[in-house]
């Protein structure tokens, strides 16, 4: 299993919705992927952001670091190559990262999430 396919189906089994996979190589030094996905309160936020945590430990992938935990309504999960992004639904929609970076590459992530 890759990382990517981990972090992907880690917030599908919590039921994020909207799950978005950017390339980010061509601009970013950083990190290689962005994936975004929204969750519709705190509470499956934080389901989230544990499970993804929890399954990167499984298959051996670094947390390096975790951002926006308490009363947020935006969480940023640090993998080094990719960078995860939980929003609630109205905080994604300001901030639309999407269009944002709408001119990068999106991956197919719909392999990946449950039938």
């Amino acid at each position: 299993m890759t990382k990517l396919e981990c972090v992907v189906k880690a917030m599908d089994d919590k039921l994020a919705t909207h799950i978005t996979a950017i390339d980010m190589r061509d601009v970013s030094p950083m990190f290689d992927t962005f994936v975004l996905c929204t969750a519709s309160n705190e509470r499956l936020m934080q389901a989230i952001t544990e499970n993804i945590k929890e399954e990167c430990a499984k298959h051996n992938f670094e947390v390096k670091s975790i951002e926006g935990l308490r009363n947020s309504k935006w969480i940023l999960i640090d993998l080094g190559d990719i960078v995860c992004h939980i929003f609630e639904g109205s905080e994604r929609e300001s901030y639309n990262l999407e269009k944002l970076w709408g001119d990068m590459p999106r991956i197919n992530v719909e392999g990946m999430l449950a039938k």
